[in-house]
Order: C-alpha cells, then sequence, then structure tokens
C-alpha cells in the first residue's frame, strides 16, 4: 500500500515547514508529535525496497528498508523527539525547523535505496546542519558555520565524484558493498569518511559542533557522524583499513578531550572517539562486530545526547563553558548532576548503562578474530573514555573546587528530556535484549557474565585511580588546543597573504620601471612615427633597394650555415 511506503523523512520535512509557519501555541504540538508519527511510519516499513521513481534512465529508490536501516531511523527519530522536548521552549523556532530538516535527512539516508537518493539527503544534512550552527548566534558561530559548510562541500563533492565514477563504469546506482579494487570506491570511501569526522579532517567537528547554541549542538551530536558509520556499514563491512582508521580516531578523540577546557570541546573531541569504535566494528566486518557497531551507533546518540543536554543546561543557566569557570554546580543542578553523572557511566561502558552492552561487543569480535593487537588497543581506549568524559566532564564541571556559580536547575521541558534519556541508558543497559532485537543479525552474546563484569570495573576502577593521582597534571588552563585545522585556518591564509605581498611588490616593480624608462621610450617611439620622425621619413629608391639587398644576402647566408 503507498501508506506503507510514504517516506518517512517527508514527514519530519513537513513538521519542519509547519514549525516555521505554525503559530507558537501549536508550535509544541508540531515539535512533539512529527518525531512520533514519523516513529510510528519507520516500523509501518516491512523489509525491502518500497518506493521507486525514474530518473534519466535509472531507478530510483527512495524506500527501502532493512533492519539496519530501521534500527538508525529509529534512534535519528528518538533524537528528534529529546532534543526537540530540550529545545521546546528556549530555541527559536529558525533552529528547530532547521533542527528538524537536519533530522529528516538523516532518516532519508536511512532509507536510500541507491546512491543517487543517499546523496540528495546527504546533501539537505549538510545545509541545515550548517543553519544549526549558524543559529548559534555568535560571529564565532558565524565563523565555524562557514568552515563547515566549505568542509561538507569538499566532501559532498569528492562523494558526488565517485558516485558518478561508479555509475559511469558499472551502470548501477545500487548500495551494494564496494571493494577497493578501484578509483570510484576509494574516492567514495574519502567522501563517506570526511562525514565520519576521520583522519585527517577530524578537526571540522570539535571546531563547529561547541560553536552552536545550547540546543543545536545537542541535534547537531547525532546525525552527521552516525549516517556516516551506516554508509559505512552498508557500503564498506569488513574494509580492514577501517580498523586502523577507527583506532586512530579512537585515540586522536582521547588525546585531545583531555588536553580540552571547553566541556563542549571535550565531548565535541569525544564523538570522534566514539565513532572510531564503531568505525573500527564495520572494519572487523562479522555478524558480531557489524552488530556492535550498530548497537553503539543507537546507545551512543543517546548517552551522547544526554551529556550535551546536561551541558547545554550548564551553558544556557550560566553562559559559562570552560571548565577554568566552572565548578560545585552539584549544589543547586542535582537533577543536571544526577543526568550527566548517567551520561559519563554510559559513555565509559559501566555495567547497567548502555554503553557496557554495546562497545564490548565490538572488542568481543576483536577477540573472535584473534585480532589480539585491536583488542588490547580497544580496552586501552575504554579506559582512556573513563577518563575524559567519565570523570573529567563531570569532576570538572559538577564537583571540582567551588566556581561560587549557584544556578537553578533548567526549565521543566529540558530536565524532562535529560530525565528521558538518562532513563533510557539504564533501561536499555539493564535490559540488553531490547536493544539486541533490533539488530540486522542474531546475536547470540551475553554481555553480563562474571569475567566481563569483574574486567570491566577493574578498568574502571584503576581508570578512576589514576585520575585523581595525576589531577594536577589534569587541572585545566586557559590555554587553545591546535588540531589540524590549524593548517587551514592559519597556515594557507598566511601563504594567499605571502604571495598577495609577492604580487603586490612585483606590480609595484614594474610600475617604477615604467614610470623610470617605460613611458620616455614609449614617447620616444612615437616621435619617431609622427610626421618628420626616423620611421616617417622618406628615403631615395636606390637605398631601399640597397637595404633589401644587404637583408636578402644575410638570408641566404645563415639559410646555407643551417
Amino acid at each position: 500500500m503507498f501508506e506503507l511506503a510514504f517516506p518517512p523523512a517527508f514527514i519530519l520535512i513537513l513538521g519542519a515547514l509547519l514549525i516555521g509557519i505554525a503559530r507558537p501555541a501549536l508550535r509544541p504540538i508540531i515539535v512533539l508529535g512529527a518525531p512520533l508519527l514519523t516513529l510510528w511510519a519507520i516500523w509501518q516499513l516491512p523489509d525491502g525496497v518500497l518506493m521507486t521513481a525514474k530518473f534519466l534512465s535509472y531507478d530510483i529508490q527512495l524506500v527501502e528498508a532493512s533492519a539496519v536501516r530501521r534500527l538508525f531511523a529509529t534512534v535519528f527519530t528518538l533524537m528528534a523527539f529529546g532534543g526537540g522536548l530540550f529545545a521546546l521552549r528556549q530555541a527559536r523556532w529558525q533552529e528547530l525547523a532547521a533542527a528538524y530538516a537536519y533530522a529528516a535527512g538523516a532518516v532519508g539516508v536511512s532509507f536510500a535505496g541507491d546512491l543517487i537518493t543517499m546523496f540528495l539527503f546527504w546533501e539537505f544534512m549538510a545545509l541545515f546542519s550548517t543553519v544549526v550552527v549558524w543559529c548559534g548566534g555568535t560571529d564565532a558561530a558565524r565563523r565555524a558555520g562557514v568552515r563547515y559548510a566549505l568542509m561538507h562541500l569538499i566532501g559532498g563533492v569528492v562523494l558526488k565524484i565517485g558516485i558518478e565514477g561508479i555509475m559511469i563504469h558499472t551502470g548501477s546506482i545500487e548500495i551494494r558493498p564496494l571493494a577497493l579494487d578501484n578509483f570510484d570506491a576509494w574516492v567514495v570511501l574519502f567522501g563517506v569518511l570526511i562525514n565520519a569526522a576521520a583522519p585527517p579532517v577530524s578537526a571540522w567537528l570539535a571546531d563547529a559542533y561547541p560553536e552552536g547554541s545550547p540546543f543545536g549542538t545537542v541535534f547537531l551530536s547525532a546525525f552527521t557522524t552516525k549516517t556516516a558509520v551506516l554508509a559505512l556499514i552498508l557500503l564498506f563491512p569488513g574494509t580492514q583499513i577501517l580498523i586502523w582508521i577507527g583506532l586512530y580516531m579512537v585515540f586522536y578523540g582521547i588525546i585531545y578531550a583531555l588536553l580540552e577546557n571547553d566541556m563542549r570541546r571535550i565531548l565535541a573531541y569525544s564523538i570522534v572517539n566514539q565513532v572510531g569504535f564503531m568505525v573500527c566494528g564495520v572494519g572487523i566486518g562479522t555478524e558480531m562486530a557489524i552488530n556492535g557497531a550498530a548497537a553503539h551507533a543507537f546507545a551512543h546518540i543517546i548517552y551522547k545526547a544526554l551529556l550535551l543536554m546536561s551541558a547545554g543546561s550548564v551553558l544556557y543557566q550560566t553562559g559559562k563553558s570552560k571548565c577554568t569557570d566552572l565548578g560545585g554546580l552539584y549544589r543547586s543542578m542535582p537533577i543536571t548532576t544526577i543526568c550527566g553523572v548517567v551520561g559519563a557511566l554510559a559513555i565509559s561502558a559501566f555495567p547497567f548503562t548502555s554503553g557496557f552492552i554495546s562497545k564490548s561487543m565490538i572488542s568481543q569480535a576483536a577477540a573472535d578474530q584473534y585480532l589480539v593487537w585491536v583488542w588490547y588497543l580497544l580496552t586501552a581506549a575504554s579506559a582512556g573514555v573513563f577518563l575524559h568524559a567519565g570523570i573529567k566532564f563531570p569532576w570538572f564541571v559538577f564537583f571540582q573546587k567551588d566556581s561560587g556559580l549557584r544556578p537553578a536547575d533548567p526549565p521543566w521541558n529540558m530536565r524532562a528530556a535529560m530525565i528521558l534519556f538518562a532513563l533510557a541508558c539504564v533501561v536499555i543497559g539493564c535490559f540488553p535484549q531490547m536493544l539486541y532485537a533490533l539488530l540486522p543479525y542474531p546475536v547470540d552474546y551475553e554481555p553480563y557474565t562474571g569475567a566481563h563484569l569483574i574486567s570491566q570495573f577493574q578498568l574502571l576502577l584503576f581508570a578512576g585511580l589514576s585520575f585523581f593521582v595525576m589531577l594536577p597534571a589534569m587541572r585545566r588552563t586557559l590555554s587553545i588546543s591546535l588540531d589540524t585545522d590549524w593548517l587551514y585556518r592559519r597556515v594557507l591564509p598566511a601563504i594567499a597573504g605571502w604571495f598577495e605581498r609577492a604580487w603586490s611588490a612585483l606590480t609595484s616593480w614594474a610600475e617604477q620601471q615604467w614610470e623610470k624608462s617605460g613611458r620616455s621610450r614609449l614617447h620616444a617611439l612615437i616621435r619617431w612615427s609622427l610626421p618628420g620622425g626616423a620611421l616617417a621619413r622618406t628615403s631615395p629608391a636606390g637605398s631601399m633597394t640597397l637595404w633589401v639587398t644587404v637583408i636578402l644576402v644575410l638570408v641566404v647566408v645563415l639559410a646555407q650555415r643551417s
């Protein structure tokens, strides 16, 4: 039936339009109702290709449903609902409309059955996520939004080139696993990895996301990088280079998060770190690993949104974002503190939270494939996550020495969104089969074994102990962390400035030479050509004949010599 095949993304797009034109009294109904209606539509879709159209000579598959697609679309829609509730009474309608259009793009990518449809929704996301960054409303947000747009414009062009290459060389636009045995597949991979914030272009995420509003950053954390993870699952499962790219992302995110002073930049680098676990799982490529990557994406969207909600609540209530300006907030913001701690425990894979039952699947997949070093590195990275997100963020924001600030907890809708997502983290952690039932492959894995619980508690205990032992070194100062964006924010403008100065000096020199001698020589040439000048005088015919003969003799002699 047509109702079953209606693209769920169009419901959120309609919701975004209605948010802009509806009266303020009706806007909350649209904000909360559109995601719920979209969620209902998602779960009405049976597996398979459900809606097609003709474009040129290609069959465009607007809706293709499967377990993994439905899983990602579900969590994207839940995120839209939670983010909408969090921003319900505080965000401007322009920001809410852009955020819902952004979410619609993510749902559209989830159900895209061909590369053209995927690309269109991909760019739809890039457009409206840029607007969400700009809605931060500051000069820094506008500049970061421009850099963000340029980076995703480059990524979109790269992805488009790869897709066109596949279309030309294979005649197919089907979304299917690609082997890295041709240039087109490499280009597509690079285009997808840009959205995943993989090296060497990871810095765009930490540059742009923290400049959004307290509400926009919650939306930004959920969609772009996770749609890239879904694209990797569909296009490049088992591609081994992704294991090492993922491990790089894991430790890159940890190092920079430990160095950061801004609480939202800590959490932004943590996104790169967590996406690295997922990319590594896709690279391993077994059923267990793909299940782990998908489950971790689901869990990550919820607990990362919760962490950014708690950080956004602090920013909204205090106007401060740097750890050096915060501390002691647990006294006056108890609900925000508790929810932030739950999110921190979930991202640290603490038992009985969602991160514990998802991240461990990826490590187990590495062990099952005898990838010993990968398992060791992932285990070490888990300790690093507890250091920077599990302890550092809540400690410096809520528990370190008293800053003297006494803000209250945020308004009711912001508290409700945090409580909802905190409960989701705990419920999923305590009842993992609720999530495992949604995964693309049957799950034969039990996270709550004695050995796993003991090893995880030991890991977290010693990571926590090391944090407090090294606390003097962990204390933040008003410093700036240089990342790879320094190359295009500082080095490239400096090189462009050097070329500009060199060109200016060259043109100045040419003008000086012209003033010194060029102008007088031109005037002399003009005088020679005027009546009475050397070139305008008449000469006897015999004299001209003589000169022509001399020139002819020279030409003949030179021709003979050559």
